[in-house]
């Protein structure tokens, strides 16, 4: 174990307290728009597609419209998907990825499957690139219980609200070159803990949910997006993030029982997505279509699996 890179806010070995945590929280500064990015987006996509406002975060002086993006053509005979991005708001393809999918292919599933897109879960996280809240949380621990922190209570609470009967759910996430650098040592000084420093993937994969992992479904994602971008190879341990690999960009782990967001539904098919954006071998575009690759290869194998 090692504190070579221990995180310069707090003391070594000691847990944050409100003082830390405000110091953090002080060092965050905006680096991108919300609004721009995401809103002015889903107001373009108002036409085509049912928007609605599930929520609100409020961090003075700031406040976030929580939007979700639902089939206009809903049918209770359908099976029902859910698809959620930017639960780490600095995992930009995620939301992008989720964005994208709405604009070019969502429509293609209509009179098939009903959808529900939430593609930017944590804004706060999003304008800031940074993976917690404004209180130091990690929204991505967070769904349990009713929610420990708003970013998960309010998207668990309106999803319960409806009632849906999830087929699949498909939560889009990066694992970035940012999380050894900054958000492992941030993590660690936080919790007063050492930091052991982890091996980042190189390239896409998929994290089932060890509760029941659907191997097949995940393979399915596999095949899929190898034509699109590269697959993470295992470490020298066979692993990947510290998981065996099942096959080949396929680990599974706890899922429900960590709070993780795509544990918190009851779909058949679920997932956590993964592409790697700091490859030398990868660009933005790539990795957007990879996260909108594996997509609709969830949604075409669910499906055809009916």
């Amino acid at each position: 174990m090692s504190n070579t890179h221990f995180y310069p806010n707090g003391t070594p070995g000691q847990p944050w307290g409100d003082a830390e945590r405000a110091q953090w929280r002080a060092a965050q500064q905006r680096q991108r728009s919300y609004h721009d990015d995401v809103v002015a987006a889903l107001e373009g996509l108002e036409e085509r597609f049912e928007v609605v406002q599930y929520g609100q975060l409020d961090y003075a002086p700031d406040h976030y419209p929580l939007f979700a993006v639902v089939s206009h053509e809903w049918n209770p005979a359908l099976p029902t998907a859910l698809i959620t991005g930017g639960v780490h708001g600095y995992e930009t393809s995620g939301v992008h990825g989720a964005l994208q999918f709405l604009d070019q292919h969502a429509e293609a599933y209509a009179g098939r499957i009903n959808l529900i897109v939430a593609p930017c879960v944590s804004p706060w996280g999003y304008e800031r690139i940074q993976r917690w809240n404004p209180d130091a949380i990690d929204p991505n621990r967070s769904f349990r219980g009713e929610g420990l922190i708003e970013e998960a209570a309010a998207l668990m609470r309106w999803m319960a609200a409806r009632g849906d009967t999830l087929l699949v759910h498909m939560d889009l996430h990066e694992t970035t070159d940012s999380d050894l650098q900054e958000f492992d040592p941030a993590r660690c000084a936080r919790d007063g803990i050492a930091l052991v420093p982890d091996i980042i993937p190189d390239g896409f994969y998929v994290i089932g949910n060890s509760e029941d992992p659907q191997p097949a479904f995940q393979q399915a994602l596999i095949a899929a997006v190898e034509k699109v971008t590269h697959i993470a190879p295992a470490d020298a341990n066979g692993e990947l993030i510290g998981m065996p690999l099942q096959s080949p960009g396929v680990v599974w782990g706890e899922s429900r029982s960590i709070g993780a967001c795509a544990g918190f539904t009851d779909a058949l098919y679920a997932t956590t997505t993964e592409v790697y954006p700091d490859s030398p071998r990868t660009s933005p575009r790539e990795c957007n279509a990879a996260q909108v690759t594996a997509v609709c290869a969830g949604l075409d194998y669910a499906l055809a699996d009916r």
